[in-house]
C-alpha cells in the first residue's frame, strides 16, 4: 500500500477493527453489484470510495428521467445512456484506483453463474423476484456471500446470506414460490431517500463481511420510514428449502 492509499483510506485504517490488514482485504475484494438503480447507486459509490479493488456492475437498462429522483449516481445529462456506463464514469471520478467492469445485460443463465463464481461477494440491488431467486441460487452453488436489500414505498429490508456457513438460511428460505408480491417502485412508488438509506447499509454489511466482522447473517432488518421504527427478525435455515436445504 503506497502513501497515497494510506492517506486516502486513513479514516478506515485508523479503526482498530480494520487497520492496514483489513484495508488490504477490501482492496483485494471483487464485488458483483447486480442493479445500478436506487440501491445499486449508493452501494457502488460507497464501495468504490472505501477501496474495494474490483467492482462488476450489471444492469440492462438505460437512464430515464424518472430514475433521477433516487438513483443518485446518474445525472440529467445521462438520460438515454446505459446505466452501467454512467455509473462507471462516476466511480472513476470518485476513485480511479478501483477497477470497474460493466455488464449491460440482464443477469441470468450462464452469464450470472460465471459472474457470481468470479466475485468474492455479491450485492443484490434488483427489484424483481425472478432475478433475486436466480442470484440466490447462484450464490448457494458457489458458496458466495449475498448482501440482499429491498425498498418499496416507505419500507426497507436488509439481510446477509452466507452459504459458506452451514447454518445460514438463503433467500429462498425467506420467500417461497407464490409468496412474493409482484410490486416495483414504478408501480407503487418509493421515497427518494429510502434507497440511499438501505443501499448505504447494504454497502456497510458488505464491507464488514469483507473485513471479517459480524454481519446481519441470520437476521432480517426491517425499516418503516413513516414511523422511523426498526425491527429485527431472526431467520432460520429451512431444512426443506429446495435451494440450500
Amino acid at each position: 500500500m503506497n502513501d497515497d492509499q494510506l492517506l486516502r483510506y486513513s479514516r478506515q485504517i485508523m479503526l482498530p477493527q480494520v487497520e492496514v490488514a483489513g484495508q488490504q482485504r477490501i482492496m483485494d475484494a471483487h464485488a458483483l453489484i447486480i442493479g445500478a438503480g436506487g440501491l445499486g447507486a449508493p452501494v457502488a459509490l460507497y464501495l468504490a470510495a472505501a477501496g474495494v479493488g474490483t467492482l462488476t456492475i450489471a444492469d440492462a437498462d438505460i437512464v430515464e428521467l424518472s430514475n433521477l429522483q433516487r438513483q443518485i449516481i446518474h445525472r440529467t445529462a445521462d438520460i438515454g445512456r446505459p446505466k452501467v456506463v454512467s455509473a462507471a464514469e462516476k466511480l472513476a471520478a470518485v476513485n480511479p484506483e478501483v477497477k470497474v467492469n460493466t455488464v449491460q445485460a440482464a443477469m441470468e443463465g450462464e452469464a450470472l453463474d460465471v459472474a457470481v463464481r468470479d466475485a468474492s461477494i455479491v450485492l443484490d440491488c434488483t427489484d424483481n423476484f425472478t432475478t433475486r431467486f436466480a442470484v440466490n441460487a447462484a450464490c448457494v452453488r458457489h458458496r458466495k456471500p449475498l448482501i440482499s436489500a429491498a425498498v418499496i414505498r416507505f419500507e426497507g429490508q436488509l439481510t446477509v446470506f452466507d452459504p459458506a456457513e452451514p447454518d445460514s438460511p438463503c433467500y429462498r428460505c425467506l420467500y417461497k414460490d407464490g409468496e412474493e408480491l409482484a410490486e416495483r417502485c414504478s408501480q407503487t412508488g418509493v421515497l427518494a431517500s429510502l434507497p440511499g438509506v438501505m443501499g448505504s447499509l447494504q454497502a456497510t454489511e458488505a464491507l464488514k463481511h469483507i473485513i471479517g466482522l459480524p454481519t446481519l447473517r441470520g437476521r432480517l432488518l426491517v425499516m418503516d420510514a413513516m414511523t422511523m421504527e426498526w425491527r429485527s427478525m431472526k431467520l432460520r435455515k429451512d431444512p426443506s428449502c429446495p435451494v440450500c436445504g
